[in-house]
């Protein structure tokens, strides 16, 4: 299985997707027109990563902001890996961003999944 890499825009986020590590990451801003097709390749790849995974899968998120679909693409991000242990999600955001944290912890309560939450500047 090969790392899926996008770079991302001022509209779209940088994703780095490694099989090998088990590693997730999305960072930048998410404001695609069309989250749905934007992301069906990262969907896509989740799918056949979780037929063979790693034994540790971690999940990084340092999004500076997101939209609404960007909100319900993570949602199934994180749905699809409610039933493998040893996942755990690194949820970043900036030390005054008080909703980004909130975002945070209403996905981790709604996923079920392991959260550790982080500062960046």
């Amino acid at each position: 299985m090969e790392k899926l890499i996008r770079f991302g825009s001022p509209e779209t986020p940088d994703i780095s997707l490694n099989p090998i590590l088990g590693r997730l990451e999305f960072s930048g801003k998410s404001l695609p027109e069309d989250s749905d097709t934007f992301f069906k390749p990262v969907l896509a790849w989740i799918d056949e990563y979780l037929a063979y995974p790693v034994p540790n899968t971690e999940i990084e998120i340092k999004l500076d902001y997101f939209n609404t679909s960007t909100s319900l693409v993570l949602m199934k991000v994180f749905n699809k890996f409610q039933e493998k242990e040893n996942v755990v999600v690194r949820w970043y955001h900036l030390p005054e961003d008080e909703d980004m944290l909130e975002s945070g912890k209403e996905f981790e309560v709604l996923s079920k999944l392991n959260f550790e939450y982080h500062e960046f500047h």
